[in-house]
């Protein structure tokens, strides 16, 4: 999206230093990947982004968002906070787009179904969404404000750091249907019970307008009861249950899910292309959004049937020595670790080891529900290895870094089927580019 950047400062309150008016092409907050003619956005946190200020010039950018009034590096825009300035251009460019925006939240799966989503979308509409999960108050309105000028339907993750933190998305975002995919045991530590989490998710509904459509998964009385918080129209999904029902599902020898969807429009067998039983239920909650926004049954189909995930969720991968080695590292809860396993049991493997890392912010649930993973694991026969995690117990080898976990795995054939999955601290990502 274009801007001059005096409208920019009408948006945000700033004032123009540096030069006359320029045009600016979408924003970034970061110094190393800059699109040529952008503007940077300079976020004072760990480090201060007015340190690199000059590298994005040099870079490409084509102005800059200051709070030091002594910057003189080029055109940019002068404001009291780099962040909040942010956040009201996202606003600003919100006011620019169609009226389709789809906001998706859940304590797990939505980055797969925002990718979902795209996919389904893209086949029939000019489609925009968040790069990977970047679905906080900064990536909401980085994700608004670099959509490109043809646009007709936007996609914005929403995650949540407590109580009143999507509906302050929801202010700046406007969604017109919203996604709920799961309410479950994840970060309970920061709202204090799953009951805190589902009030929190349900912000996203509570905003919709009345001529919106929430999606909701009708497997989860949670996100079913959000049904209840919003005048907008109501859509399911669900496994044999919802508007929108998945029924037969059977998994490939890569774990790719076939199965018979049906709609209010008519069933359709489908064959996706990404890995996971759980993902025909992420399948289904993208085909309603779909019809949400008026796409076409059969062309939502086929977006979903070609859709791809972003990196590791879920990628199954064979190595060279012939074993498969599932790469979910992304992050880890509970009920996502119980996917993961699920799909490891699928493998048509002989051996089957688990390399965990740590499941963060499950609060007073923490050491139970790592034992309980362990034993779960244990009693389907799978290994267990634990990376920095001494809290899954007994029943896991325990190793202190990726270094080691690559050691005790030892020679891996054809025989063997590996699933990687641990909290972002852990960035297990890094074992799996060693196998």
């Amino acid at each position: 999206m274009r801007f001059l950047l005096s409208d920019i400062a009408t948006a945000v309150g700033g004032t123009v230093i540096g030069s006359p008016d320029v045009v600016v092409a979408g924003a970034t907050i970061d110094s190393r990947d800059v699109p040529s003619g952008s503007l940077f956005v300079p976020i004072v946190a760990e480090r201060d982004g007015h340190d690199f200020i000059g590298s994005a010039m040099d870079a490409g950018a084509a102005a800059y968002l200051t709070q030091d009034s002594s910057q003189t590096q080029g055109p940019a825009v002068l404001v009291e906070d780099a962040g909040a300035a942010l956040l009201e251009l996202g606003s600003a460019a919100r006011l620019r787009l169609p009226e389709r925006v789809i906001g998706v939240t859940g304590s797990v799966g939505k980055t797969s179904v925002k990718d979902l989503v795209a996919a389904a979308i893209g086949a029939g509409a000019t489609v925009h969404a968040n790069v990977a999960s970047f679905n906080n108050e900064l990536g909401l309105p980085l994700t608004l404000i670099n959509a490109p000028d043809d646009v007709e339907v936007v996609i914005t993750e929403m995650g949540a750091r407590g109580a009143g933190h999507i509906q302050f998305l929801c202010e700046v975002a406007r969604p017109t249907v919203g996604v709920v995919t799961r309410v479950a045991q994840a970060h309970t530590e920061l709202f204090g019970s799953i009951e805190g989490v589902a009030e929190a998710k349900g912000e996203l509904i509570e905003s919709l307008p009345s001529n919106g459509t929430a999606v909701l998964n009708a497997d989860d009385p949670r996100v079913l009861a959000m049904a209840s918080r919003t005048s907008a129209r109501v859509l399911t999904f669900g496994h044999e249950a919802g508007d929108i029902r998945v029924t037969n599902i059977e998994l490939d020898e890569r774990l790719r899910p076939s199965f018979l969807l049906e709609t209010p429009l008519g069933a359709r067998s489908v064959r996706m292309s990404v890995a996971g039983k759980h993902m025909a239920i992420n399948g289904a909650a993208a085909v309603a959004a779909s019809l949400g926004v008026g796409l076409d049954l059969d062309t939502a189909l086929f977006g979903l049937e070609s859709a791809m995930l972003s990196n590791h969720r879920m990628d199954v991968a064979e190595l060279a020595s012939g074993a498969v080695v599932i790469d979910d590292a992304y992050n880890a809860n509970p009920t996502s670790m119980r996917a993961g396993m699920e799909a490891l049991l699928a493998l048509p493997v002989d051996r089957r080891t688990m390399v965990v890392g740590v499941m963060a912010e499950l609060g007073d649930e923490e050491e139970s529900e790592h034992l309980a993973i362990a034993a779960e694991a244990a009693s389907e026969g799978i290994r267990v290895v634990a990376v920095g995690a001494p809290i899954y117990g007994v029943q896991a080898e325990h190793v202190a870094d990726i270094a080691e976990a690559r050691e005790v795995l030892g020679v891996l054939g054809p025989d063997d089927g590996v699933l990687v999955k641990g909290s972002r601290v852990v960035e297990l990502e890094r074992l799996v580019e060693l196998l």
